[in-house]
């Protein structure tokens, strides 16, 4: 039978953090290395990514010394590589799958917005692991289970979530998740998404972005009272084990 566990062991003092730009801190990581994109096409919303200028491998294609795209979407590989990017279709579950493709461990392994659509994300970095030098990095980013935006939903009666995600990771389940399966959390920042035009203009919508960039705002003030963790997004750069 497992010990009983204090109450008081459940409270967790957040880690040191702050707000970043994502597209700009993941550019940043990506100078100069040899980076593999996990996840890269965002399928269903590349063109509105595009549109935006909020891409993220055309931002890390900018900075990186090569860069490699992998993602499950054959269209999205194909498109890419039609656009003169490097990419391959291999599903970064399966170790197995990786393996064919024959990649060298990378410097940097980004896997931006993923690990909350996946069903088994401790099989995931499991999977990937092998991608990363022995002193490299993988850095995760995600939706914050903490962030302002979800509690002033539910006080509305709302939950905001993209139908395709399983799961919400906090600072603290997502750096036990990391290293029960390998990894060591070097650094933690947090981001406030941007908001972006739908092209749509009808009443609802410009309500819903007018509320998206006053969230926006309350969150980035939070961050500057020294509450980086009322940010709507995580990232977490990570390191092999030893």
């Amino acid at each position: 039978m497992s010990a009983e566990i204090d109450q008081l062991a459940m409270i967790h003092r957040l880690p040191r953090a702050r707000i970043v730009d994502r597209l700009e801190y993941l550019a940043e990581l990506a100078a100069g290395r040899r980076v593999i994109h996990v996840g890269f096409a965002d399928a269903g919303c590349r063109e509105m990514q595009a549109g935006a200028g909020t891409w993220l491998h055309a931002h890390l294609a900018t900075r990186a010394a090569s860069l490699v795209g992998l993602d499950v979407d054959e269209a999205g590989v194909q498109a890419a590589r039609d656009a003169g990017f490097d990419a391959f279709v291999a599903d970064c579950r399966d170790a197995h799958a990786l393996a064919e493709v024959g990649l060298d461990p990378a410097a940097l392994v980004v896997a931006g917005e993923v690990i909350e659509h996946l069903d088994a994300p401790g099989a995931f970095l499991e999977a990937v692991a092998p991608l990363v030098r022995s002193d490299g990095a993988l850095v995760l980013t995600t939706p914050n289970a903490s962030g302002l935006g979800n509690a002033l939903a539910a006080l509305a009666g709302f939950e905001v979530n993209h139908p395709d995600h399983v799961t919400l990771f906090s600072c603290r389940t997502l750096t036990a998740l990391l290293e029960r399966h390998g990894w060591t959390v070097r650094e933690i920042r947090t981001y406030v998404p941007k908001v972006k035009a739908t092209g749509r203009d009808s009443r609802r919508e410009l309500a819903l972005r007018a509320g998206a960039t006053g969230l926006r705002w309350l969150e980035l003030a939070a961050g500057g009272l020294g509450r980086p963790f009322a940010a709507d997004g995580l990232i977490m750069v990570a390191g092999h084990a030893s």
